[in-house]
């Protein structure tokens, strides 16, 4: 193969595909490393993300609690992650001029909350670093002809190179993915894996925009249970507590067509017979208040007013005329509401499938194929997902830029 100057083709100019381009031209200055993206528009899922700030990684140093955030790609993750994990990815930005910020909830976001941050650092550095971009020209066709690959392009050009990475995100039926496929590779179905549930209900209509703090989500007859914030929405619910959920149960929501029941304990994840325990205690304090007025949990008074009226109390009343059986049904609407889902939505901030590449097919040191050598891969083209909360950007960092380095070795003839 190709000596002292391997030519390298990323393709993908998404977050992943830019690291590991930037990676490949900084180990070795002298590999000709060429990106090319297929729309006008590269890193868009960066600039999009976190609300147009930028989810950049979490502060969640350690490998072993790192990968427990990844509902696929846990266990091949671990080795990777100690070689370049969130500590590594805080460096590699502050060396450029980007300083990191984390919130309460351990997200990391650039100091200026603009993603346009992030998205000037990596293609200023590309540039430095002599990595050429080419745009909007995607990738047709690519055969291997020992020692090298041919690629065609969709302007009709062909090059040759030595080293070839995929870095095209996870959406199902991606040129990167039919790629692969020819080239010997097991694609996983792609399903959404974070996403928000379709809901109508009483309950929540017209409380568009309301949040709460800490709720707690299951899936009754399936293992799904989470945490976290929750946010009602125009079509139903989102947030934290609702993604997470999603992104574990992605295959299992998946088979069950969408529809399936969520129940919701709103009073902090507490349990019926906690919540109706605080709820007896509130009235035996809150005698002649009506209860509309006064809530023991971190329930917004509006949707507080929703759930009385749901167990049948007239928001009117006074807490001593609550009787036990009134206060037990307000307790199931306070700890384990049932809401029908019918349907989902993509959340566009942070869109992401699981599916993908298969793992085991992967070497994880290089990023390397076990299928054909010289190919490599990186990011969401992989079946690899993490929850909400810059996991996602954390994995395709690592895999580009130990996709990269690898890459950028040089190798006799």
């Amino acid at each position: 193969m190709s000596t002292t100057a391997p030519r390298v083709i990323v393709i993908g100019g998404g977050a992943a595909g830019f690291f590991a381009a930037i990676a490949c031209a900084e180990a070795n200055p002298s590999a000709r490393v060429v990106l090319y993206e297929a729309t006008a528009h590269p890193l868009a899922k960066v600039r999009i993300s976190g609300g147009g700030r930028c989810n950049v990684t979490h502060a969640c140093p350690e490998p072993r609690e790192l990968v427990k955030r990844y509902p696929r790609g846990s266990r091949e993750l671990q080795g990777p992650f100690t070689r370049f994990g969130p500590r590594d990815t805080i460096a590699w930005f502050a060396a450029r001029g980007v300083e990191l910020k984390t919130e309460s909830d351990g997200r990391m976001f650039p100091i200026t909350d603009d993603s346009g941050t992030i998205v000037d650092c990596l293609r200023r550095t590309a540039d430095q670093a002599g990595v050429k971009v080419y745009m909007p020209i995607g990738v047709r066709r690519i055969e291997r002809v020992n020692p090298v690959f041919t690629v065609e392009f969709t302007d009709n050009s062909v090059g040759e190179f030595d080293r070839v990475l995929i870095a095209t995100g996870g959406t199902k039926g991606s040129a990167g993915q039919t790629i692969a496929a020819q080239l010997g590779h097991t694609i996983e179905p792609p399903v959404p894996s974070l996403f928000t549930f379709h809901i109508d209900d009483a309950r929540i209509r017209g409380l568009e925009g309301l949040s709460v703090p800490l709720a707690g989500t299951s899936v009754p007859g399936t293992k799904l249970k989470d945490s976290g914030g929750l946010l009602i929405t125009h079509w139903g619910m989102s947030g934290p507590a609702i993604l997470k959920l999603s992104a574990w149960g992605a295959r299992e929501l998946a088979e069950r067509g969408y529809k399936f029941t969520v129940v919701v304990s709103w009073a902090e994840g507490r349990a019926v017979p906690q919540a109706l325990e605080t709820l007896t205690a509130a009235r035996l304090v809150n005698l002649k208040k009506q209860i509309a007025t006064w809530n023991p949990f971190a329930i917004p008074a509006r949707l507080w007013e929703r759930l009385i009226v749901a167990a049948g109390i007239t928001p009117e009343t006074v807490w001593t005329s609550v009787s036990n059986t009134l206060l037990q049904a307000l307790a199931r609407q306070v700890a384990a509401a049932e809401f029908i889902v019918e349907g989902k939505s993509l959340n566009k901030d942070e869109f992401v499938t699981c599916g993908g590449v298969r793992l085991r097919e992967i070497d994880f040191k290089t990023m390397e194929s076990r299928e054909c050598p010289g190919l490599h891969f990186a990011g969401e083209v992989l079946d690899i997902d993490g929850i909400t909360g810059g996991f996602n950007f954390q994995a395709a960092w690592t895999t580009g830029w130990i996709a990269g380095r690898a890459m950028a070795e040089i190798e006799e003839s």
